[in-house]
């Protein structure tokens, strides 16, 4: 059956149980290990260094016996797997002109596609390989090995449905310009090592951070599989360290210290790395170092349910910090809307901001980032003037909060009603009062954003935007009214962060005083308050039955923005995430609803106020995202729609 890989591939590093000198039996294990990972959908297994006589042979590899039972197995493994239909590299010695290699041979469909022998050979008392191997550095020679002729030689890639695989071997990994920075240059998304890293105190943390860098610096995936259990303890102790990255982020860790074979799994999502690396310039430009490698087809990948299962977590928040990390990573992104603002007002040579504050959650935090702001600039807080405009649909709760607000933050407070002056203006244009249509609200919106205008001018200030991202994503502003400020604090903040950052800053030292004003905002529902409130003065116009779900909003905004994915793709991600919270009806609804509004509402963003970018994704029209206005949404709707 064929399946929608949605650009994922699912690979494997391998660890056996490894008997020393003994490559039949090391062939036997690694061919029941290739069937376990075949029913499991892995489409490209990786086996550690020399795995098939294992690693600590030392003086036995001088033994013509052993080389030969080697290439025996090596030759076992491909016709046994040669019904699986996945790729596997094992390492292997080979013996070519009078020269011994440790080599990683790549194997499908029973065909030994290719031997790629190691270059840089460990020069360490413990493990001293030139006493036994050669550095393939120079070797490009076809040659026959395992009963087949192949090719030998470090500069070959192989591919296979969306992976352009590169090979290399332990120690090229660990030297100033390993082997896999030309082959990612030459086009290789994914790199396997074959390895046999011993261990030693903190050396695990340093291979993590090494494979780590290594990923995001080449924007690729990376499997290391290293051997383990049954390898010699003479001098030295293997513990089975095997790792799987993308990009930089874990995918998958082995338990180290096994005493049996193990097994990590991970679906690489191929996609993703072609769409960061197309977006970085500095990638592209290095491509002429890639030069001289060679191709080897390696024919389809496995046909992988992912949509049964998917070995990779979905971050249902992807703005969101979460553990450990959370309360660092929120005063980060404080300290960058800080600093932005700080640097303006100094800039311009104001001493004085002028925030409207309506007691929601987007205000609350602006007003916060200009209270820090102007503590880090040592000046009065009574410069930051706070106004509170009431208009038809003011709550009793929003207002209360917003007034409880700016007096515990030791700011000047003012409060202007737009009423009187909106009731002139639509009865000036002859707009009923109650038509509580569009122009009704956005003339509300624009009152406000007049008042706050007039009153920095007033005073020698600038007004401090409040809107956020996921609002300019969808529009969800008026045009020359909250759309506009003259330094927009939030306008790479969306909103399930917003929501974070009001909560840090009311958990954090120097807010005590308003913690519970802050926490009650936060619990407050999402409303521009356009509309007349009830007759209790409770709030009537919630912003998520309007647009949707602003979780659901962000998490479409991630996956389109960073990644580039298709509606098909996010569709799937959203199912997967939002399984028993959201039907899929309702996933599809609100997801054409975000590309419906993301295209028509192009217009706002391009003429956005400056403001600081905090993380991965931002709309600035001078920065990361520059589209025509007049961009046609069809071609997404209609994929949308047919989902």
């Amino acid at each position: 059956m064929a399946y929608n890989d949605y650009g994922y591939m699912r690979v494997a590093a391998a660890s056996p149980r490894v008997k020393l000198a003994d490559p039949a039996g090391n062939a036997e294990e690694i061919v029941r290990m290739c069937r376990q990972l075949a029913s499991e959908g892995v489409s490209v297994a990786v086996f550690p260094e020399l795995c098939t006589t294992g690693y600590g042979c030392a003086d036995l590899f001088a033994q013509r016996a052993l080389l030969c039972c080697a290439g025996q197995a090596v030759r076992t493994v491909a016709e046994r797997t040669a019904d699986l239909g996945l790729l596997v590299a094992v390492g292997t010695p080979v013996l070519h002109a009078g020269r011994l290699y440790n080599c990683a041979a790549i194997l499908k469909g029973g065909k030994l596609l290719g031997l790629v022998p190691k270059i840089y050979l460990p020069n360490a008392a413990e493990f001293y390989e030139a006493r036994w191997f050669e550095s393939g550095a120079s070797v490009d020679a076809e040659i026959e090995y395992a009963g087949q002729k192949t090719r030998l030689c470090a500069r070959q890639l192989f591919h296979m449905g969306k992976a352009v695989i590169g090979v290399e071997i332990c120690q090229d990994l660990w030297v100033p310009l390993p082997p896999c920075t030309f082959a990612a240059l030459a086009g290789a998304n994914l790199i396997l090592n074959l390895s046999a890293s011993n261990e030693a105190l903190c050396k695990h943390n340093y291979r993590k951070s090494l494979v780590s860098n290594t990923s995001a610096r080449l924007n690729a995936a990376y499997i290391y599989a290293s051997c383990g259990y049954g390898e010699s303890t003479q001098d030295l102790v293997w513990a089975g360290s095997s790792l799987i990255y993308e990009n930089g982020v874990l995918l998958a860790e082995a338990a180290r210290f096994n005493r049996e074979s193990s097994i990590i799994c991970a679906d690489v999502d191929l996609e993703r790395l072609d769409t960061v690396r197309s977006k970085n310039t500095n990638f592209k430009d290095s491509l002429n170092c890639g030069k001289g490698f060679s191709t080897v087809e390696a024919g389809a990948p496995l046909a992988t349910d992912f949509e049964a299962s998917l070995l990779r977590n979905i971050d249902a928040h992807p703005f969101v910090p979460e553990g450990p990390e959370l309360k660092e990573r929120c005063a980060e992104i404080l300290s960058i809307q800080v600093l932005g603002l700080c640097n303006r007002l100094e800039h311009i040579g104001s001493k004085t901001a002028v925030v409207g504050i309506s007691g929601g959650l987007d205000s609350t935090l602006a007003l916060l980032v200009t209270a820090l702001a102007f503590d880090k600039l040592g000046w009065d807080r009574s410069r930051i003037i706070g106004i509170t405009m009431p208009g038809f649909g003011t709550s009793a709760r929003t207002k209360g909060n917003a007034d409880i607000l700016m007096k515990k933050l030791g700011i000047t407070r003012r409060e202007i009603s737009i009423v009187p002056a909106v009731t002139q203006h639509l009865n000036d244009i002859a707009h009923s009062l109650d038509n509580h249509d569009a122009t009704y609200e956005n003339a509300q919106a624009r009152e406000r954003t007049q008042i706050l205008m007039d009153v920095a001018g007033q005073e020698g200030g600038i007004v401090i935007g409040t809107g956020d991202l996921s609002e300019l994503a969808l529009g969800w502003c008026t045009y020359n009214g909250d759309h506009m400020s003259m330094y927009g604090v939030n306008a790479s903040v969306p909103k399930t962060l917003v929501r974070t950052l009001v909560a840090h800053a009311a958990a954090s030292k120097g807010f005590e005083g308003v913690a519970e004003v802050l926490k009650d905002i936060i619990d407050t529902p999402i409303s521009p308050e356009l509309l007349p409130a009830g007759a209790d003065g409770s709030i009537q116009q919630v912003t998520e039955d309007l647009v949707g779900p602003y979780e659901l909003h962000d998490f479409f905004l991630y996956n389109i923005m960073r990644w580039g994915f298709a509606p098909a793709k996010v569709l799937f991600l959203a199912r997967k995430t939002f399984a028993g919270k959201y039907k899929e009806s309702v996933l599809v609804k609100w997801l054409k609803v975000f590309y419906k509004r993301f295209f028509s509402q192009q217009f706002k963003r391009s003429c956005l106020p400056d403001g600081p970018k905090v993380g991965s994704v931002s709309l600035s029209p001078r920065g990361d995202w520059r589209m025509p206005s007049d961009a046609q949404s069809s071609l997404w709707i209609r994929e949308a729609e047919e989902l």
